[in-house]
């Protein structure tokens, strides 16, 4: 076998194992045939190229997704660092809770299970504050993510007085000394009713700052795109009449679906070097 014909065949061998190659790993990763076609529906209005990209989301980084439920993003992110990096899922409690949490469960192990090659790197933790914060090892991750979970963390804390300070704590010693830290979130106005909002499942992008410089963080900046200008956040049944939930079982359901999922904030923070 000639020197030539030997290396494009060697070629060949790397590119049927890595599933993603070429110069943009998350674009790849969002356009990989191995996504659901109804996640994928769904990136007109996640945005999740264009908002993994503001987080400077790259192949080789250990990642912490903060309780991902079926893995809308973690079938992107886990792609992304599959062979390189480290994805931990850290999931919430899975006894005696709500049933759509067991089936958000049940669609992220089928998610792993159906592409195994892909995800057999995904590491699960349980975050329950305030029992279970050991969600990756301290002071390895080189960024954590999540989304729209804390408008919960911050509404169970009213219950609680803990819940969202000890999600930014637990965070904030996962990860390396100039980590990232991305949080996206449903936006309630400034001048609205903050406790009104946090029960139509909204928060005010000032309180998540707020919270997340005094867990230590610093901010960095923001994005717009995640904006929607259409949400009026004045729903009978709060952010979850919109799309993809519309609670409202199909009462005026054009009109959701022309608003779109809701208006989120994209905030970018660091974990300041020591």
């Amino acid at each position: 076998m000639n020197k030539a014909l030997k290396a494009w065949l060697v070629s060949l061998a790397i590119t049927a194992v890595t599933p993603f190659v070429h110069a943009d790993a998350i674009e790849d990763a969002v356009d990989g045939a191995h996504r659901d076609a109804n996640n994928k529906a769904r990136d007109v209005y996640r945005n999740p190229i264009e908002t993994l990209q503001f987080f400077g989301l790259e192949p080789d980084m250990t990642v912490v997704e903060m309780t991902p439920g079926g893995g809308w993003y973690s079938e992107i992110i886990g792609a992304v660092v599959s062979g390189k990096g480290k994805l931990y899922a850290a999931q919430g409690p899975y006894n005696n809770v709500p049933a759509y949490q067991y089936r958000n469960l049940s669609r992220f192990l089928a998610m792993i299970g159906n592409n195994h090659e892909l995800f057999k790197g995904v590491e699960m933790t349980t975050f329950n504050p305030p029992y279970q914060l050991d969600i990756a090892p301290k002071g390895e991750a080189d960024m954590v993510l999540t989304f729209r979970n804390l408008h919960n963390w911050i509404g169970a804390q009213e219950r609680d007085g803990v819940s969202g300070a000890l999600a930014f704590r637990a965070m904030y010693d996962v990860l390396k000394p100039g980590g990232t830290l991305g949080i996206v979130d449903h936006r309630w106005p400034e001048d609205g009713d903050r406790i009104a909002g946090l029960k139509a499942g909204y928060i005010q992008e000032s309180e998540a700052i707020r919270m997340a410089e005094a867990a230590g963080f610093k901010f960095v900046g923001k994005s717009d795109v995640n904006d929607n200008p259409d949400d009026t956040k004045d729903y009978e049944s709060g952010v979850w009449t919109l799309p993809p939930t519309f609670a409202l079982r199909g009462k005026d359901q054009s009109r959701y679906a022309a608003i779109g999922e809701s208006d989120r904030f994209t905030l970018k923070f660091i974990k300041p070097a020591q």
